[in-house]
């Protein structure tokens, strides 16, 4: 899939006025400092289309982006960054409880995690969480520029021994960095699958 239109459409904190005009909708969420935005801009191709920062938890509304007038990609508030405060990060955990929860025209969601961590607490909880719910999803490691080949495939090793204590199957997973425009075609490919088959 080429993306030759991504248009910025609504930013808001209320499912309820999201768009509604039964469009597939792919969104994308993970920790604080994950290269979220990054990616989605990668994917996109447009530099600036989500606003990437040093500063962790920059993203916190539910931004819609049209792309090729076919489909939206959503970019969801990160979550679980510690200098917020409780009361913020219970605020943001709402927002990301009523998308998750309410959103109909989600279609898959696509969650980051660092490839350079070991499978985080908070990370499994919210796999979980996922699984509970049946909410389609898939896993994107990210930044794997920024470990040998050798170190990266025993980090996902680890993730994926971790997932199979309590999962069966694991779900599609995708290994990218944005930096290197890795994985991009691979992520676009799912999309434009999924895409076709409804």
């Amino acid at each position: 899939m080429n993306i030759k239109k991504a248009e910025f459409i609504i930013s808001n904190t209320d499912t309820a006025k999201c768009p509604d005009n039964g469009m597939p909708e792919y969104a994308f969420i993970g920790r604080s400092n994950v290269g979220k935005s990054s990616l989605i801009n990668m994917l996109t191709g447009r530099k600036g289309l989500a606003l990437t920062s040093s500063t962790p938890g920059k993203t916190q509304l539910i931004n819609h982006f049209l792309i090729n007038d076919k489909w939206y990609l959503v970019d969801l508030p990160g979550y679980g960054y510690a200098q917020r405060g409780k009361k913020g990060r219970e605020q943001i955990q709402r927002i990301i409880d009523g998308y998750l929860d309410q959103r109909e025209a989600l279609t898959c969601l696509f969650l980051l995690l660092d490839c350079r961590l070991e499978p985080q607490k908070i990370d499994l909880e919210f796999i979980n969480h996922l699984g509970e719910s049946e909410i389609p999803f898939a896993i994107v490691f990210t930044k794997i520029d920024k470990l040998s080949r050798s170190k990266l495939n025993e980090n996902i090793t680890v993730y994926k021994d971790k997932l199979l204590e309590t999962w069966e199957e694991l779900p599609p997973i995708f290994y990218t960095s944005s930096e290197h425009q890795q994985g991009k075609e691979e992520l676009l490919n799912y999309i434009e699958n999924i895409n076709a088959s409804l």
